[in-house]
C-alpha cells in the first residue's frame, strides 16, 4: 500500500452518508474506491457497519459494503488489543477510536458531536474531523 494514502476511520454516520450515488459527499466514497483514501476497520466496526446498513438501508446492500470493504486492497484490518475508553460520554464510540489508535489512521472522520472529546486529550493523540472539515483540507 501507499505510504502516502490518507488512512481513515469511519464513523457509521458518515459511512451511510457518502455511500448514496447522490450524496453530496459521495466524493470520499469514490476515492476510498479508487485507492486514494484508505479505510482503517475492526470486526466491532464492521459488526455495526453491517447492524446499521441492513436496518437503515436493507441486508443486500449492508452485504455489497461489507464484500467491498472486505476485498479492498486499499482497506487496513485492525485486531483491538487495547481499549482507551476515551469517549465517556459513548462509550460505543470508543471502538473508532481503539481502531484509529492501533491502524495510526490520520483521522476519525465523524459528525457525532461525542468525538469532539477527543480535541482536548493531548495523549494520544487522535484527530476527529466532520465531513465539512474533512471537506475543506481536503477535497
Amino acid at each position: 500500500m501507499d505510504t502516502n494514502v490518507l488512512k481513515i476511520v469511519l464513523d457509521t454516520n458518515v459511512l451511510i452518508s457518502i455511500i448514496g450515488r447522490r450524496s453530496p459527499d459521495r466524493w470520499i466514497f469514490d476515492r476510498i474506491v479508487s485507492g486514494e483514501i484508505a479505510l482503517c476497520v475492526s470486526n466491532d466496526i464492521l459488526l455495526e457497519y453491517e447492524e446499521v446498513l441492513s436496518r437503515k438501508a436493507s441486508p443486500d446492500v449492508a452485504h455489497n459494503i461489507l464484500s467491498f470493504i472486505d476485498i479492498h486492497p486499499a482497506t487496513t484490518f485492525v485486531k483491538i488489543f487495547f481499549q482507551f475508553g476515551l469517549i465517556k460520554s459513548d462509550p460505543d464510540d470508543d471502538k473508532f477510536v481503539d481502531c484509529a489508535i492501533a491502524s495510526d489512521a490520520d483521522l476519525i472522520l465523524s459528525n457525532d458531536g461525542h468525538f469532539r472529546q477527543l480535541a482536548e486529550i493531548r495523549f494520544p493523540e487522535v484527530l476527529a474531523l466532520t465531513i465539512d472539515e474533512f471537506a475543506e483540507r481536503y477535497r
